[in-house]
Formats: structure tokens, C-alpha cells, sequence
């Protein structure tokens, strides 16, 4: 078994998770079985209950783990399927060895970081190795070298690493080279900082990952080899890509990353096959079509709030050769101001899922003008609750037709919680969460996108589809379209007059890839791009 570590230093958010992802890939087309991990340094069990503005999307996994938005990176650009193992905080190791304690299995001994700690940290990294059968891991260390919550994770990595032995591990570190614009040149004193407070912890990167906004010259690389003590292959420069972020594995695997890599752990192996990989990038660069959706959500200031969704639709977008303009709208505008002011021309609407009463009459505002005026719309979780809402108040004629969740108090609660949920009262962790099975209607437009019968796709949502309307939405003309194994919950519904009209309980960017596209997302994206060519040629829709 093989090891690769990956810290950062300097500053959060540099690029460790797309690094070590695209180092995966890499490694993955050279023929090796690959799982990737995340260690994050906070208190948190799960980021399940942190609000997106700090912390971006909750990623969730087959079997219902709340994740850091990372492990998105890792499925998107390999083909591990993760489960929670693959994601570790500060708080599930203290909450295991507490428990640990409490049972006495540390037989009276005084519990301290090291060695009770570490040695947990260790066991997740066994654990995961095992579970995955794999032949490398690669472990994303969270956080910012020199966080004082980080260092119980760096100390058991280190320790790891001796264990192992020094062919079965590697450290990879990935650092900021700032450019200073007014002295027009590259600084390398924030990475040899960086570095040197690695080497305080006992760690000696193997490879220094520079990300730049500009490219590094033989200079400073040399300087960053003789500071940090590294070969001079071994500082890598990682440029700010240009197009997307799919074009990061390729451009490490010029700089000779995964080469330097395998000799390092001792792998023959041949080169990287990226030639689909490449034309997808192709179909990314030159589209044949453009297309313009709205994106109706609450934390649309976040780049990082609605990361799956907008990657699924770059998805979608390149394998029908489109280019996809997103428009980022705040509900809370469409509230104030109606929808027709920001939504006028658009070719799609998506409405995404989310939490609280915020911004919900200005999405079931956007739901309203999708349907009425015949754009495309695809909602999900929330954005499919919405839609029900709305068709309830202006098609049923139900005027006060709400959720529970927002007011417990309606008439007509066409949307309400889930039985299971009734007695639920911790927050974390105990929604509907994972992969469940939806059993599609034939001659459907959910069944015609994905082509067949049966699918699984994950959830995370504690509110359903009330089933004493669903006879009166259906005879109205909203379709329940898929269900779940039991027929028990509504999992899609769609608009039967309309041209593309879809809602999903579920989440379904959270299985769209590079080189498979979600289905949802490629039938809508398809409608979008069919309405944007009605609008630029409205005669001919006319003849047809």
C-alpha cells in the first residue's frame, strides 16, 4: 500500500483538494486503484449543520455521509466511490476516543493527544486503505500549516510515514508563490516559511506544488529547491488554469507530477491515458452552442455554495457542445422586485435545494414564470417543493398552500415532514441522507432522460410531497414520475403541458462526472438549448 500526503501552507483555500484530485486522476489512467481522503481540522462532526457562506456545499455520499465539498472533487475526477471514512474531523476522532475512554478500554491510563489521538487518526487512514482495496491513498490534511488545530493531524502523518517506511510515503506540499505586482516579480519567502514550519514538525515535503498567477522561472525554482531543501524537479509549478478546472491534471502531468511521483514510491508503470479526458477539454473550448440559465438560489454571492450544481451543468453543457452561461440570481431580488426583471431571456431555470424561509417566495416566484412562460425548469430537493407549492396556490387554487417547514401552521400543506422525522430533534446527521432507489413511470420525461427503469440517486432532506394531494396535482397535470421503492415518497414530478418541466427530491449533481453526465442535467440542458433556438428563430417553431 502507498501513500501520499498532501498538506498547504501560506494561505486556506490555495488548491489542495483539486490538486490532490487531479494527482488522483493521473494516477488512476496510469492503472492503479485509487482512493482519495480529507482530513479536516475542525470541531464539527460533519459539516452538515454549518452555514454554506463559511463553508460551501454539504457534499453527501452513497451512504448518507455530510462531507466536506472536497470529496466532490475526488469522485468528479476519479472513480472511487467514497463513503464517510473518506472524510475525518477533529470532532469524530475526540468523540471515538472519549467513547473509548468512557468504556475503559485505555485501562486507566491518563488519555492525551499523543499517543491516543494520533493513534486514531492513524486507524482511519488503515481503515479507509482496507475498506477501499486500493493500491495508493491519497490524504488531504485540511487547513493551513501552522494552525494549532491542525498540528494532532500533521503529528500522526508524520508518525504514519515512519511506520510505513520512506517508499510507501510520500508529502506533497502545495504553497503560494505570490506575484507582487508593483515590484514585478515572484516572492518565495511566504513557501520557504511554509516549508520551514513543516520541518519544525519533523515533515520534509518530497514535492513542492507553486500555485502562481504567473509562471515560475528557472530562478525562483531554484531558489525554492535550495530553501526548502527538494530536488529541482520536484518544485512543480501549478498555474491558474484558464478554461476549467478539468485542465489541471493535464498541465500537472506536463510539469511531470505523477512521473516524479511513481519513482519516488517505487511504481513501474506506463504513462497517464488522457485522450477522452482531452476531448472533453475539447468540447469545452469550442462549442457549437450557447445556452443561458438562471440559477435561483439564496447563496449565489458563495462561490462555493452550489459547487456540484454548476460543475454537473459544465457536465451536461459539454457533452452536448454548449457553452453554459450561468446567471446567478438571488431569490430575495425576485421577492422584491418580481422575476421578470432578472429572468427575462433566460433559456432554463434551476432552482436549487437549501434551508430556511429566506428567499422562498421569490424562488416560488421564478417557478411560476418557468411555468407560465414555458422555459425549461429543473428543481431539486427544495427547488422541487417549491414547485408543488407553487402549482398548488395558482393551478389548485390553494392560495395558502405552504411547507410545514417554513409555515407549521397551513391550511394546505401540500409539502410536510417525512413520518421518520416526526421525533427527530438532534439536527446533525439525521435527515434522509444517501443513495435510494426511484422507480421511473414509463413514457416519462424523467424515464426518457435516463433511459431506464430503475435508478439510485441521494438525498438529503428532511420535508416530502404530502400524498393527500397528490390524486388532485396529478389530475391537474403535474405527474408523479418517479417514486421510491415502496411508493411511499414522491422522488420526481413533471408538467405534462409544458415543454420541460422537472422536479427531483433528490440530488442528482452529486453522481454527474467529466465524461458522464448526469442525465437530468444533459435532458434539461437539451430543452434549454431547444428554447433558445425558438427564440432566435420563432418562425420556424411555428412551421414545425
Amino acid at each position: 500500500m502507498k501513500h501520499i500526503f498532501v498538506t498547504g501552507g501560506v494561505v486556506s483555500s490555495i488548491g489542495k483538494g483539486l490538486t490532490a484530485a487531479a494527482l488522483g486522476t493521473l494516477l488512476e489512467r496510469r492503472g492503479l486503484r485509487v482512493t482519495l481522503q480529507k482530513f479536516d481540522p475542525y470541531l464539527n462532526v460533519d459539516p452538515g449543520t454549518m452555514n454554506p457562506y463559511q463553508h460551501g456545499e454539504v457534499y453527501v455520499l452513497d451512504d448518507g455521509a455530510e462531507t466536506d465539498l472536497d470529496l466532490g472533487h475526488y469522485e468528479r475526477f476519479t472513480s472511487a466511490r467514497l463513503t464517510r471514512s473518506n472524510n475525518v474531523t477533529t470532532g469524530q476522532i475526540y468523540e471515538a476516543v472519549l467513547a473509548k475512554e468512557r468504556r475503559g478500554d485505555y485501562l486507566g491510563k491518563t488519555v492525551q493527544v499523543i499517543p491516543h489521538v494520533t493513534d486514531e487518526i492513524k486507524e482511519r487512514i488503515r481503515a479507509v486503505a482496507r475498506e477501499d482495496e486500493c493500491d495508493l491513498v491519497i490524504t488531504e490534511i485540511g487547513g493551513t500549516t501552522g494552525d494549532i488545530e491542525g498540528l494532532p493531524f500533521l503529528e500522526a502523518v508524520r508518525q504514519f510515514a515512519m511506520e510505513v517506511g520512506p517508499r510507501n510515503a510520500l508529502f506533497l506540499h502545495v504553497t503560494l508563490v505570490p506575484y507582487i505586482k508593483a515590484a514585478g516579480e515572484l516572492k518565495t519567502k511566504p513557501t520557504q516559511q511554509s516549508v520551514a514550519k513543516l520541518r519544525e514538525i519533523g515533515i520534509q515535503p518530497h514535492i513542492i506544488v507553486c500555485r502562481t498567477e504567473v509562471p515560475i522561472d528557472l530562478e525562483v525554482r531554484r531558489k525554492i529547491a535550495l530553501y526548502c531543501n527538494v530536488p529541482l524537479e520536484a518544485v512543480i509549478e501549478e498555474q491558474d488554469v484558464e478554461l476549467s478546472i478539468y485542465e489541471l491534471p493535464l498541465a500537472l502531468q506536463q510539469e511531470g507530477l505523477d512521473e516524479l511521483v511513481c519513482r519516488h514510491l517505487g511504481l513501474q508503470l506506463g504513462a497517464a491515458n488522457m485522450s477522452d479526458w482531452k476531448e472533453f477539454l475539447r468540447r469545452l473550448a469550442q462549442p457549437k452552442h450557447t445556452v443561458e440559465v438562471a440559477i435561483v438560489g439564496k447563496y449565489i454571492e458563495h462561490q462555493d455554495a452550489y459547487k456540484s450544481l454548476c460543475e454537473a451543468l459544465t457536465h451536461a453543457g459539454a457533452e452536448l457542445e454548449a457553452r453554459v452561461a450561468v446567471r446567478r440570481v438571488d431569490a430575495g431580488q425576485i421577492e422584491a422586485q418580481g422575476p421578470a426583471r432578472y429572468l427575462d431571456g433566460i433559456n432554463g431555470i434551476l432552482v436549487p435545494g437549501g434551508f430556511g424561509s429566506r428567499g422562498v417566495e421569490g424562488k416560488i416566484a421564478a417557478a411560476r414564470y418557468a411555468r407560465e412562460e414555458r422555459i425549461p425548469y429543473l428543481g431539486l430537493c427544495l427547488g422541487m417543493q417549491i414547485a408543488v407549492i407553487e402549482f398548488a396556490r395558482n393551478v389548485l387554487g390553494l392560495t395558502r398552500a405552504h411547507s410545514t417547514e417554513f409555515v407549521p401552521e397551513t391550511p394546505d400543506p401540500v409539502i410536510c415532514l417525512l413520518d421518520e422525522q416526526r421525533r427527530v430533534v438532534v439536527k446533525g446527521g439525521t435527515m434522509r441522507l444517501g443513495s435510494s432507489l426511484c422507480i421511473l413511470r414509463p413514457g416519462t420525461r424523467a424515464w426518457a432522460a435516463y433511459g431506464r427503469s430503475e435508478v439510485a440517486e441521494r438525498h438529503r432532506h428532511r420535508y416530502e410531497v404530502n400524498h393527500a394531494y397528490r390524486d388532485r396535482m396529478e389530475k391537474a397535470g403535474f405527474l408523479v414520475s418517479g417514486v421510491a421503492a415502496d411508493d411511499r415518497l414522491v422522488e420526481i414530478m413533471e408538467l405534462v403541458d409544458h415543454p420541460w418541466f422537472v422536479g427531483c427530491q433528490f440530488h442528482p449533481e452529486f453522481q454527474s462526472k467529466p465524461n458522464r453526465p448526469h442525465p437530468l442535467f444533459v435532458a434539461f440542458l437539451r430543452a434549454a438549448l431547444a428554447h433558445a433556438q425558438a427564440a432566435r428563430y420563432p418562425l420556424l417553431e411555428i412551421r414545425n
